[in-house]
């Protein structure tokens, strides 16, 4: 069934009155008193962008979780980019972190709560690394939670429909481009319907319910607790929030759910991940936190192909001082060309960073697709590593560093930068996060700049490096 695109204020405005509660204070002592480690597994470096405070690990050895769980945090994310795999490969990776969680809270006595955070524009792979998960750590009846509201990038959940914000008109996702995804295309934006397709109807829509915005918003949360502890094995419930708000309402219900011993999965995008872990927002960081003012330039580094990082990739390529190097995607996917492409691109970059230009390294912009999914994930592979390579090759440390993309910036981060455990500093833009390159890294000390592909207006390139240009005299 086709849904109507509608106007955001005229419906924020018909919609029940918020509960009238700031919770969030109640929420913060609960998970200060809990003995529960929230995990958060990340399917692209962008799940970090509504926290501070927090560490990400990129990787998931037994010692390794031992470690962060006897850390004093309330929670942790592991990066395990499976947005980038095959579908069995994603599943064999959910697999052996779900089997290493396990051990390690066994060997710790450390009790766990799990989100799978994924895109807030719905693509991902939906159900099978969840289902993987929950297989290897010995709990697949637990009910499935659906959460996919991204306020800070206008991704709001109402009458069980997602939508994706653009100006003041709320388009259901199914409309937009990202449902076009050539990997992970999908065809409704009802959240009911959406989980039988993913699931190819082996989960039939009786079994996927809902708590509502009248459940939230005027039942509260005892009635958000009582929807909980109804929930039978497996079974799967949409989440319906239009602000933070409503998510603390159900975090609060959920919370207290937990307390009468009920355990829960979430399939989520970012914003219940920082009510969850009993995080108040930090305004933005400021340039003097990130940047290293050595006299270079900084670095841009696109991969992101979606629409929105095309139209931002163009405004930053008109700013005046640029050094814009265009990487032709069929160059690197030619065995012949790609060794030549990549020297060639390292090259250019660290000449203009040393001559403090400002550069961004940025793929085509013609979209090149295979003949199937697996083909597609080849493609996107090979050039995600080619970037890497290019980015590996520049000896001249950037004044800042930014990555465009999901894929992109984990690729930079675990194989170019090294990372293997950084620190969650905050947020550049709203959606936009920040983290502080730990010892082990190539730069150590500097701020990685990891910029969604689907967040932030047309010049929200160009802004940021208006933002980070050094001071006038």
């Amino acid at each position: 069934m086709e849904h109507n695109t509608i106007s955001r204020s005229r419906f924020l405005a018909s919609a029940p009155p918020p509960w009238p509660r700031n919770l969030l204070g109640e929420i913060r002592r609960s998970v200060a008193a809990s003995p529960v480690k929230l995990v958060i597994l990340d399917d692209d470096p962008t799940g970090t962008q509504t926290v501070h405070g927090l560490h990400v690990l990129t990787t998931w050895s037994v010692a390794a979780l031992q470690a962060e769980l006897q850390k004093p945090a309330p929670g942790f994310f592991i990066l395990t980019n499976s947005r980038s795999l095959t579908p069995s490969a994603a599943k064999d990776l959910a697999r052996t972190i779900g089997a290493n969680l396990s051990q390690a809270a066994a060997d710790t006595g450390i009790p766990l709560q799990v989100i799978s955070r994924s895109d807030s524009t719905l693509r991902g792979h939906f159900p099978g690394e969840v289902d993987a998960l929950l297989d290897a750590m010995g709990t697949p009846d637990l009910p499935r939670i659906l959460a996919p509201c991204f306020f800070e990038g206008g991704r709001l959940t109402a009458n069980d429909i997602h939508y994706v914000a653009e100006g003041d008109q709320l388009i259901p996702a199914a409309q937009t481009p990202y449902a076009r995804d050539a990997v992970f295309g999908y065809r409704h934006s009802h959240l009911r319907d959406w989980v039988v397709e993913k699931t190819r109807a082996a989960v039939p829509r009786e079994f996927v319910s809902s708590i509502s915005l009248t459940d939230i918003r005027q039942g509260g949360p005892q009635r958000v607790a009582e929807r909980l502890l109804t929930l039978g094995a497996g079974s799967y419930l949409v989440v319906n929030a239009l602000t933070y708000g409503d998510l603390d309402v159900f975090t609060a219900g959920l919370l207290a759910a937990e307390g009468q011993g009920r355990q829960f999965v979430f399939r989520s995008a970012a914003s219940l991940v920082r009510v969850r872990a009993g995080i108040v927002p930090r305004d933005l960081l400021g340039r003097e936190e990130l940047v290293v003012d050595n006299g270079h330039g900084g670095l841009f580094v696109a991969g992101s192909y979606v629409p929105k990082t095309t139209a931002q990739l163009a405004a930053l390529r008109a700013e005046k001082g640029l050094a814009g190097i265009e990487i032709k995607v069929t160059d690197l996917l030619d065995e012949r060309r790609q060794a030549a492409t990549v020297a060639s691109a390292a090259e250019a970059a660290g000449r203009a960073l040393a001559q403090g230009r400002d550069t961004v390294l940025y793929t085509s912009r013609d979209l090149v697709k295979g003949t199937g999914d697996a083909e597609n994930l080849d493609i996107g592979q090979r050039v995600s590593e080619s970037l890497v390579a290019i980015v590996e090759g520049i000896t001249c440390q950037p004044r800042y560093l930014v990555a465009k993309g999901g894929i992109t910036s984990s690729d930079v981060a675990t194989q170019a930068l090294n990372i293997r455990r950084a620190e969650i500093m905050g947020q550049a833009l709203p959606g936009v996060p920040v983290w502080r390159l730990g010892p082990e890294t190539r730069w150590p000390g500097t701020a990685y700049i990891i910029f969604p592909g689907n967040v932030g207006d047309n010049h929200a390139l160009a802004g940021i490096r208006q933002r980070l240009a050094p001071p006038q005299p």
